[in-house]
């Protein structure tokens, strides 16, 4: 366990969101607690308090850091996959999908005590998390000229629906206890199918 002198002057705060992504990855966000979080590294519960305001202060610096890494999982296959804007909305799709498989403490946790409003402050380039990253790709079908103007509007909540109601069904849901390879052909299947439905709205 790590001391409390090594966070007497350091980042209490940052080890703090540290702790508590442990604590929800192998457990969940029920096993959050403010006092769990400061006996694992360890430090008084009052030094917590300068911090978060409650357990629900930290849960939502958890999933702001949380939406940073399945962001960085779907940039890899962002740029891992082909170069096509089809290619990079099949890739934002697959990427959320394979993070609530990897880490379904951390998926669990991603909406955080907002509901996920901070997930959707986002909007097209100016985003680098998932939200950003889906409107990217819808943006890139407008510029390319696989999608017209008045087919984008509003684009991305069908996709984001599709890919986030699979990824809950396949990460706790019903679909958790299939086995691996089936799986994530259901979730090739699913993004497939929900980036045709996307081209498939028409062009210009």
């Amino acid at each position: 366990m790590t001391t409390t002198g090594s966070y007497h002057h350091g980042n209490v705060r940052g080890g703090l969101v540290e702790a508590a992504l442990r604590l929800i990855r192998t457990e969940g966000p029920a096993a959050l607690s403010l006092r769990a979080a400061t006996r694992s590294i360890g430090v008084s519960p009052s030094a917590a308090y300068r911090h978060f305001a409650d357990r629900d202060g930290l849960l939502a610096a958890v999933a702001a850091a949380v939406q940073g890494r399945m962001a960085a999982a779907m940039q890899k296959y962002w740029s891992d996959g082909g170069e096509t804007a089809a290619d990079h909305l099949h890739a934002v799709g697959l990427g959320y999908i394979r993070f609530a498989l990897d880490e379904p403490g951390w998926f669990a946790a991603f909406f955080g005590p907002d509901g996920g409003h901070s997930v959707f402050e986002e909007n097209g380039d100016a985003g680098s998390g998932p939200f950003g990253l889906l409107n990217r790709a819808l943006d890139e079908l407008v510029e390319e000229g696989a999608l017209s103007s008045a087919a984008r509007d509003g684009a991305q909540w069908p996709c984001w629906s599709a890919v986030h109601g699979f990824a809950e069904l396949a990460s706790t849901g019903p679909l958790q206890y299939l086995p691996g390879e089936e799986l994530w052909q259901l979730a090739e299947l699913t993004v497939e199918r929900t980036v045709a439905g996307v081209l498939a709205t028409g062009s210009p």
